[in-house]
């Protein structure tokens, strides 16, 4: 099968690689859709060792099931595999499994390839009527649906029900998308990129800043440096809550005086429980988070080429979606 593989930073090579196979306990994916994640740009630039070369990546991705019972199923695949048994898992907080894999990371291939092995409990089934390019945005929707669960359940009662989100990525627009359905109205996109923020105006029908001034009840940092962490510490109301989604940057930036002396919550929130996903999924089904056109597609063997687009700043579109067998 052809694969995108990373041979090392900034080096990715579009070749065949040994087909995926499915094991026992597993079926085979065609991939019709994969998204590429800042995830996988941070192994692109060398930042994540987690995931060293060589190595396929991607893990947001929707294709149809080949063999087997359900042959021609066409399904989206949440990517992280757990054990099933811990009290993590038990407690339907699989995304703290201390045993948690996501495809993408070794020993597990990711999707920027024609052919996955994924486990059947996850996958979920798309209907007919909707695309797998917007299938695929299953994962990184489902990250900020269960941020955006977390900081409405936790938000107290007489706090201000406004939110500032800090980046417009796909990861900030879905959170902004997801306090909407989950019915927080009043959201705002903090995207200091002159492009991008016409984009998500025009494109998205978001309300978009260039910097948060004020103060609001809840700031979703979706980007996660010390700068971006900084801002949040600021913005957030007294007694107001801060979601931390992004994972740019280790150290630095939040005011532990201002968050103590002004009781701010803060919140990290990493991946999603399998019931967020497959919420996040119904809620893509039903329409709830909106036409979801707001992707770029380009063909898996031009991969490197969008890569390095993204690292150059020169895409508006908040996700690009790679084909592979176009």
């Amino acid at each position: 099968m052809k694969a995108l593989v990373y041979d090392g930073v900034e080096t990715l090579g579009f070749r065949d690689v040994p087909d995926a196979v499915a094991a026992a306990g597993q079926e085979l994916v065609r991939i019709e859709a994969s998204g590429i994640c800042g995830s996988d740009m941070h192994a692109y630039l060398g930042h994540d060792d987690r995931r060293p070369a060589p190595l396929i990546l991607g893990h947001e991705a929707a294709g149809v099931i080949v063999g087997g019972a359900r042959d021609g199923t066409r399904v989206t695949i949440n990517p992280l595999v757990n054990c099933g048994t811990c009290p993590a898992c038990v407690s339907g907080r699989e995304n703290l499994c201390p045993e948690r894999m996501i495809i993408s990371m070794p020993p597990r291939e990711g999707a920027f390839a024609q052919f996955v092995a994924m486990r059947p409990e996850n996958l979920v089934t798309v209907p007919d009527d909707v695309p797998l390019t917007k299938a695929a945005l299953a994962e990184p929707l489902a990250v900020s649906w269960h941020a955006a669960r977390l900081g409405l359940e936790a938000l107290h009662a007489g706090a201000s029900q406004t939110a500032l989100v800090i980046g417009g990525g796909a990861i900030g627009l879905a959170a902004a998308l997801a306090l909407k359905a989950q019915g927080m109205d009043d959201v705002t996109i903090a995207e200091p990129s002159d492009t991008r923020r016409a984009f998500l105006t025009e494109r998205c029908g978001q309300t978009v800043v260039h910097a948060g001034t004020g103060q609001y009840g809840l700031v979703v940092d979706a980007v996660g440096y010390s700068a971006t962490r900084q801002v949040a510490s600021a913005l957030a109301e007294p007694g107001g809550m801060i979601l931390h989604i992004g994972l740019g940057e280790d150290a630095g930036g939040l005011d532990v005086r201002r968050m103590t002396l002004q009781e701010i919550t803060f919140i990290g929130t990493y991946t999603y429980t399998a019931q967020d996903f497959r919420d996040t999924c119904a809620a893509i089904f039903d329409g709830r988070l909106g036409p979801l056109d707001w992707t770029e597609h380009r063909p898996l063997a031009e991969g490197a080429a969008a890569f390095a687009d993204l690292r150059a700043g020169v895409v508006a579109a908040p996700k690009i979606i790679l084909t592979p067998w176009t």
